[in-house]
């Protein structure tokens, strides 16, 4: 019998893996199992997809998405590209280092348009339940995968090998409780149900937290007109050179009406609160025995490489640490799971991979600077790709690109995004953006691709459809020539 591989989300990590064993059914027909992909969302792209819903989606499941308009890349693009598929071939010109979400996405649905990798998809499909079923001498458990069809709303269940777990972890929110939140008579929500910073102009803001998110919603709001912009944090402030109206504090501890107070004793009158506090690792399709249980690590516990689970060698998690490489470091890892199936890599018994797991974490337990940091994902990354046939992408290349990424935005956080790198695959360096990031308003992949960014001349619009997207754009750029 053919093997059956399910895969859990059709997102950046989803795809990968599709891509992965596309790779081998192009050299090797019959080598690869039976697939497939249950995806919740009715069209792939995972956190890359925007929608206007918060809370329940349309058929009352809770909304996956934490994508906000206005999002740009917060990474340079140059170290999101995938190994196999450049900016470049997929615009057909150079484009600036920071694009915004809609550019991105178009990327991502590139490379996937490649290959005919929807017909493994079945949207619309959520996963209630993953058991495994004995099968006593005759081989290994297998995994009975219990979903349901929205549209129809009908439960169905099938038997597989194998499972990947591609459904990411930022989509539950850590939503902390401060004293008397609960009567604040403005706006309060998480990070993950953030949408326009429209919302929020001419509006005095309390953002709790001091990270990516944090940083990310304050400097769009403030772009786009917040009156005020306060940062609260619990550990240390990000450090940077705020420009007036934008500023960092010690961590909330009581809200009082309008009135928010902090541990330094100081307060603020603000209109609305967003908590950038974090998100949940959460698989409420699990049984305990198999869930993963940790926080936001670059190397969590309970995964061999990364990937493989100690609970059950047959169950892969993909994409669950905490992140500089993105696009990249999930196909590397989509890649070595491949490998693994297909019998090309034989792994370790369970106490050899828990002695690997030790060694990998006893080392990030030591990391003390964002560069160590960056050095050790590269490290890893690099230990996946060295085991496959994964093309080169240059990973020590690209940590080289994001410490530069965080000394530029040490030097200009309203401005980092105006900086220009070069592609470890092509050399090319990208062109400037066509104004400062902070004036440019429109967000759209019409109005950013309409621009020739070589000479500064406006391209031909062209209309970019649902459908084919990615060649609509290209032929936006005939005339010329991230992402986290």
């Amino acid at each position: 019998m053919t093997p059956r591989i399910a895969i859990l989300g059709a997102g950046p990590s989803g795809l990968a893996q599709l891509r992965a064993f596309e790779s081998a059914r192009k050299k090797d027909p019959g080598s690869i199992p039976d697939i497939v992909c249950y995806e919740k969302q009715g069209d792939l792209g995972g956190m890359w997809n925007y929608t206007w819903r918060t809370g329940l989606d349309q058929y009352g499941e809770p909304v996956h998405g934490s994508m906000y308009r206005f999002l740009w890349s917060n990474g340079p693009k140059e170290c999101l590209e995938f190994a196999d598929y450049s900016f470049e071939e997929h615009f057909g010109r150079p484009i600036p280092s920071y694009p915004p979400r809609a550019v991105l996405h178009d990327y991502i649905l590139g490379r996937v348009d490649q290959d005919d990798v929807r017909k493994y998809i079945r949207f619309d499909t959520a996963v209630r339940r993953v058991e495994t079923v004995p099968s006593g001498s005759v081989g290994p458990d297998r995994f009975a995968v219990t979903v349901a069809d929205q549209r129809s709303g009908r439960l169905e269940t099938e038997l597989f090998d194998d499972v990947v777990v591609a459904t990411g972890h930022f989509s539950t929110p850590n939503a902390p409780h401060f004293p008397g939140i609960e009567s604040f008579p403005g706006r309060v929500l998480h990070a993950h149900d953030f949408r326009d910073a429209r919302e929020f102009t001419g509006k005095r803001l309390l953002l709790v937290g001091s990270s990516y998110s944090a940083e990310d919603i304050g400097t769009q709001c403030f772009k786009y007109g917040a009156a005020e912009v306060t940062f609260s944090y619990r550990s240390a402030p990000m450090g940077h050179d705020w420009p007036a109206g934008m500023v960092e504090v010690p961590l909330l501890t009581e809200v009082d009406g309008s009135t928010v107070r902090f541990a330094d004793g100081t307060d603020r009158e603000v209109d609305a609160i967003i908590l950038c506090t974090g998100y949940r690792h959460h698989f409420p399709f699990l049984p305990d025995e198999l869930t993963l249980r940790t926080n936001n690590r670059l190397y969590p516990r309970g995964i061999y490489k990364g990937v493989v689970s100690q609970a059950n060698s047959h169950l892969f998690f993909l994409g669950m640490q905490d992140q500089y490489f993105t696009f990249n470091m999930f196909d590397a890892q989509a890649w070595f799971v491949r490998d693994v199936v297909l019998g090309r890599i034989e792994l370790p018994d369970h106490d050899g991979r828990e002695r690997d797991i030790d060694h990998w974490r006893e080392h990030e337990e030591n990391l003390r600077t964002a560069t160590e940091e960056i050095d050790f994902q590269a490290a890893y990354i690099r230990d996946l790709v060295d085991r496959t046939d994964y093309p080169e992408f240059h990973v020590e290349k690209q940590g080289e690109l994001f410490k530069q990424w965080k000394h530029d935005k040490k030097n200009d956080i309203m401005g980092y995004r105006n900086c220009s790198y070069a592609s470890t695959l092509t050399g090319s360096i990208a062109p400037p953006l066509h104004d400062e990031w902070m004036n440019i308003l429109d967000d759209s992949a019409l109005s950013f691709l309409a621009n020739d960014f070589g000479t500064g001349r406006s391209a031909a619009p062209r209309k970019v459809t649902p459908i084919g997207r990615h060649r609509a754009a290209r032929s936006a750029a005939v005339p010329a020539e991230r992402s986290s």
